[in-house]
């Protein structure tokens, strides 16, 4: 009987989420049908417009996810204050800092200047742009955070060939994309990992850990407000103030300095109160989490949201003039389109994805989610100035791995040590008084105690079977292999599949359309 009324409010919330999914593009579509009614093609900008409304709805359940899911994970926020605090944010990049003008091609993955019918650049939009959102949606119900960018430039590619043949698409721009599947997760998980592995030897691994955390999070909180700084400055804000890397990282290390001074004695006097213990000291990262995710969100909002509104803008812009170009102003309802559509998105459809990649891939607290965080901002930064067309939610991800392999690494090292001191010793009472001293000493001391016992099992002249016992270590898998594996599998198939949908919708349209 419990589960039956489960299931039936199960069923009842499903149905509320696709009727306010479908009340948001009617409403798209009646605004634009009383606007641009009347104008000569204008069905096919209404058609569009609900389109685009149902590609922001689909970033907003699987894009946003990768800026707020960490700080759910960790319980730095709820989901329902990660989902206003995003919502709020991205709307505002989108609408503050999106920029009054938009690259039609995404990547310049195809010529434009190939396609000289305005009809045929009309279809080849809608049919991107639906291919897109169907995969983006396709994703989510798998539970699959996958690329925004990638769905587009996927669509974008497929619907070029199909309109004007293999020339048209810029093959050494689409091979930058390619690497850049690689690049984006592996960077992401090597940065994560190295400052987790910091944030251990400086703070989790003392014997005195509250004093540690007094010293080495101020500087930690410094050096996020560094590169969020220059990261929001390169990224969120560069279409309407363009600073080159230097000056951005002149503003943010300026910035960060003037923020430790401020933040030191505050995080000395939060750590006075604070047990020695990695629970406690895990509580100091919360406000950089949170500060994070808005300032995620935020640049998300103003860059990506062009993947909703890219090729709305470039259809609005053929439809009223008549004409293909290489970049199209953003009016004002096609911008809100965005950024509503995305909002509403992440409201009703997000926390699936939130939880996938706060929770299920590994165990987040804090201090893991913090490295997620800086790795994800560093990341676009570098690439950034390699020129690399990277994924911030490959990045994202990658971190998410990054610390979930090290912690595997971690465990099954310690794992090793214990097994070590065991062997060593044939009796119960020296292994615990050992591994007593063991655990209460610091990282250093645990070195050189290690060092001493390899000497003196050495002198025991272990018998190659005894050596091979000892390497017979438990390996605890810390990263959920599934998620891997399925996400993996997505990432690698986005651009084909978007591409081979592109296509076929954009037979299907022109078929429909033609005379």
């Amino acid at each position: 009987m419990t589960n039956q009324k489960n299931n039936a409010v199960s069923n009842q919330f499903e149905f509320f989420r696709i009727g306010l999914s479908i009340l948001f593009m009617v409403v798209v579509m009646l605004y634009v049908k009383s606007t641009f009614g009347n104008v000569q093609g204008g069905y096919l900008l209404i058609s569009a417009a609900v389109i685009g409304g149902y590609m922001a709805l689909n970033i907003g359940a699987n894009d946003v996810a990768n800026n707020v899911g960490p700080a759910v994970g960790s319980k730095a926020l709820t989901l329902t204050g990660a989902i206003i605090i995003a919502a709020i944010f991205e709307a505002s990049g989108a609408i503050l800092a999106g920029g009054e003008v938009v690259s039609t091609i995404k990547k310049g993955i195809i010529d434009p200047g190939m396609i000289n019918d305005t009809d045929t650049f009309i279809w080849l939009m809608m049919a991107a742009l639906l291919a897109a959102a169907i995969w983006l949606n396709i994703a989510t119900i798998m539970g699959a955070p996958v690329s925004t960018t990638h769905s587009i430039v996927g669509g974008v590619l497929g619907a070029g060939i199909a309109a004007g043949g293999f020339g048209i698409a810029n093959w050494p721009v689409f091979g930058k994309i390619a690497v850049s599947w690689i690049i984006s997760p592996l960077l992401g998980g090597i940065i994560a990992a190295v400052f987790l592995y910091i944030i251990k030897r400086t703070i989790t691994y003392k014997k005195d850990m509250v004093k540690a955390a007094t010293q080495i999070v101020p500087i930690l909180i410094a050096l996020m407000i560094w590169i969020f700084t220059t990261y929001l400055l390169m990224k969120g804000l560069k279409k309407i103030w363009e600073v080159d890397l230097v000056m951005a990282i002149s503003i943010g290390f300026a910035i960060g300095l003037t923020v430790y001074y401020f933040v030191r004695p505050a995080i000395a006097k939060a750590a006075s109160k604070l047990e020695n213990n990695k629970h406690s000291i895990n509580s100091l990262f919360t406000m950089p989490l949170i500060f994070s995710a808005a300032l995620l969100s935020f640049a998300h909002g103003a860059n990506d949201v062009a993947n909703a509104v890219g090729p709305l803008a470039a259809i609005n812009d053929a439809v009223l003039n008549a004409g293909v170009v290489a970049k199209a102003s953003i009016p004002l309802w096609v911008m809100l389109v965005g950024a509503v559509g995305i909002s509403i998105g992440l409201a009703l459809y997000g926390p699936k994805l939130i939880r996938t990649v706060g929770s299920e891939i590994t165990e987040l607290d804090k201090m893991r989610a913090f490295c997620v965080s800086m790795a994800a901002a560093i990341t676009v930064i570098i690439a950034s100035q390699l020129g690399l067309p990277i994924s911030s939610t490959h990045t994202a991800v990658g971190a998410i791995f990054g610390v979930g392999f090290l912690r595997e690494y971690l465990k099954f090292s310690y794992k090793k040590m214990i097994n070590r001191i065991e062997e060593h010793h044939d009796d119960p009472k020296k292994v615990s008084a050992f591994l007593t001293k063991f655990r209460k000493s610091s990282f250093e001391k645990k070195g050189k105690m290690l060092k001493l016992l390899k000497r003196k099992s050495s002198k025991n002249n272990l018998t190659k079977k005894d050596r091979k016992k000892l390497k017979k270590v438990y390996r605890q898998e810390l990263v959920k292999r599934s998620h891997l594996y399925k996400i993996a599998t997505a990432w690698i198939i986005t651009v084909p599949i978007s591409a081979l949908m592109a296509a076929m919708l954009f037979f299907t349209i022109r078929g429909m359309l033609l005379p």
